[in-house]
């Protein structure tokens, strides 16, 4: 049973492996800036709610 046990983590690992080689070569990791600062930049003005506003409920 130990040496099954052992065989499936070995391939485990290496399925594990090869996804991180794959995402390497597929430029996964390139760009390591831009996500760090991406907080800092503001979002899309939200849509004005003058029109909503301008119809009242009498």
């Amino acid at each position: 049973m130990i040496y099954f046990l052992i065989g499936c983590s070995v391939f485990i690992a290496l399925v594990f492996l090869g996804a991180f080689i794959w995402a390497n070569k597929t430029g996964q990791h390139d760009d390591t800036h831009t996500p760090a600062i991406r907080i800092l930049f503001d979002d899309e003005e939200p849509k004005s709610s003058d029109e909503e506003s301008c119809t009242t409920v009498k």
